[in-house]
């Protein structure tokens, strides 16, 4: 009994929205904690084994931003607001526009991370302090404009922007 009241909702159908609402904000939440945890790898002194997690942190990135791209695109095509709703609010343009400036934003790490796990492979070397400086410096900004997202994603869940 309480699985089908968690699978379904009023009148007994299948509450897709919330279930792709649920999808949407762990993958979220999930981009927000790989890349806190690629904030705390990536520093002065990281080791090779530090190299090979961090590799796979950054791979796990991309898999759950692709998730929550998927899960949000779905509640915007399939949701129960109309797509108009999303499409004409400024708002949502402004959280689309974090998003994807963000990923623009993780390019070059995740090809410095490859290029340090090549490194590794090939010659053993690890990056400098100052190398890992300034790609701190890049996870922070990433980080900076991930937290507009939330922001603007209650503005625009309550109208706001229309």
């Amino acid at each position: 009994m309480v699985r089908a009241q968690l699978l379904r909702g009023r009148g007994g159908t299948v509450n897709t929205d919330a279930w792709l609402a649920v999808a949407h904000h762990l993958a979220v939440f999930g981009v927000l904690a790989v890349l806190s945890a690629e904030w705390t790898l990536v520093r002065p002194g990281l080791s090779a084994d530090g190299i090979r997690i961090l590799a796979r942190v950054d791979a796990a990135y991309g898999a759950l931003a692709g998730a929550a791209l998927t899960a949000g695109t779905a509640r915007v095509v399939v949701g129960p607001k109309p797509s108009d709703f999303y499409t004409d609010n400024p708002t949502f343009w402004f959280k689309m526009a974090a998003f994807a400036l963000v990923g623009l934003l993780s390019i070059r790490p995740t090809i410095r991370y490859l290029g340090w796990r090549r490194s590794l492979s090939v010659d053993g070397t690890t990056p400098t302090a100052a190398v890992l400086t300034s790609a701190h410096r890049a996870v922070n900004v990433q980080l900076a404009v991930f937290g507009s997202i939330p922001v603007f994603a209650a503005l625009m869940a309550r109208g706001i922007g229309n």
